[in-house]
């Protein structure tokens, strides 16, 4: 051939497709007629546009290294410029892009689903199982998904042909430019559905109420998502169903509060058991725990009992349970029982109090609470 296309683009024979696409766009936007409007470059543009398509299409490009002319029937890059060329492809050099053709599948993914659940502290620390009522879309059986009437198939377009999309040839300053958009008539499946399935009303999927069963972990918390696989909404006409997404809403405990992995609680004992030491029976999330109060504990002060708090959520171990002691001063007291407290004054020499400033009481156990909630 007297035309060597590889020279025009400036690549060697053994260049790559992206190689060829780049010498293109650049030399595209060089010569373009906007940019440069002698003839001259023109009549360059035309060559270097007629080089493209040839070197970019594997067929074309395998004739032309034999020796052949892949534009010759259609009269050649020098006739005239009466070549058609596809302007996505064009478009692609220009800009990088990739669109795709043909026609496209009505099968599509689902979409995820949410919902939530309310568990107790107990299920949270421990884990365990719920039944879910969920009301999503699943396969329609009367169609298997197809979306076709019982009896029925789905029919070749008769506008496209089946390729899913139309094309249009213009003339332009290029000469003639082919431009392809989606079938208005199958929307770019390529093929239509006459008798829609009555159940599902073409879309391949009914909405229904079915039953899970969620699996909880131990430590999950409030605003914890489980991730159900596969169990959110089916696609449209087969496509594989989203994810459904289960978060869960930890209700409040009468006893126990918790903040990360640990457990809090708040317990009065009287003063006697607090002044002469004593063992409480506590009812733990895992059940009655002894606990050993010493003898002069004060109000205020913290137990602590190991590995009795919430489980670590994707991790090993759990945290320990808190026990804030409040000592309970009697407000009633009997004849006897208040002469024998002031006898035990007298012993202690504490008929009198003089109260300094190490003496005086700043807040109460739940301003201690909090206090020690917020240095966490």
């Amino acid at each position: 051939m007297s035309t060597d296309y590889y020279a025009l683009l400036g690549v060697s024979r053994d260049a790559s497709a992206e190689d060829i696409k780049k010498a293109y766009r650049r030399l595209a936007r060089e010569l373009h007629p906007d940019v440069n409007p002698d003839p001259e470059h023109q009549e360059r543009f035309k060559l270097v546009t007629a080089a493209y398509e040839v070197l970019s299409d594997p067929e074309k490009r395998q004739m032309y290294d034999l020796g052949g002319d892949p534009l010759g029937p259609r009269g050649g890059a020098g006739g005239g410029f009466g070549t058609t060329f596809d302007f996505g492809d064009i478009m692609d050099a220009f800009f990088g892009g990739g669109a795709a053709r043909g026609p496209r599948t009505r099968a599509r993914r689902g979409q995820d689903a949410l919902i939530r659940i309310q568990i107790t502290l107990s299920d949270a620390v421990f884990g365990g199982t719920r039944e879910l009522t969920v009301d999503t879309a699943v396969r329609c059986s009367s169609c298997d998904a197809e979306g076709t009437a019982p009896g029925t198939t789905t029919e070749t377009c008769p506008m496209c042909k089946g390729r899913g999309e139309i094309q249009q040839v213009q003339r332009s300053f290029l000469g003639q430019v082919m431009t392809s958009r989606p079938c208005p008539q199958c929307h770019g499946f390529g093929t239509t559905i006459p008798h829609p399935c009555p159940e599902c009303s073409g879309d391949g999927r009914v909405r229904t109420r079915r039953t899970l069963t969620v699996q909880i972990p131990p430590g999950v918390d409030t605003g914890t998502r489980i991730q159900l696989s596969g169990e959110g909404e089916v696609g449209p006409n087969g496509g594989p169903a989203g994810d459904l997404f289960v978060e869960v809403v930890v209700t409040a405990h009468e006893f126990f509060e918790r903040h990360g992995d640990e457990l809090h609680c708040a317990v009065t004992v009287p003063m006697t058991a607090a002044a002469l030491g004593t063992t409480m029976t506590l009812d733990t999330l895992d059940g009655p725990v002894e606990i050993d109060i010493r003898p002069g504990t004060q109000g205020g002060e913290t137990l602590t009992v190991r590995g009795r708090g919430a489980a670590r959520l994707r991790s090993t171990g759990r945290g320990d349970l808190y026990v804030h002691l409040q000592v309970q001063t009697p407000t009633k007291l009997d004849p006897e029982q208040e002469e024998l407290l002031r006898k035990l004054a007298e012993l202690r020499d504490e008929s009198t109090l003089q109260v300094g400033a190490s003496s005086a009481v700043h807040g109460g156990l739940f301003s201690r609470l909090k206090d020690a909630f917020s240095s966490k």
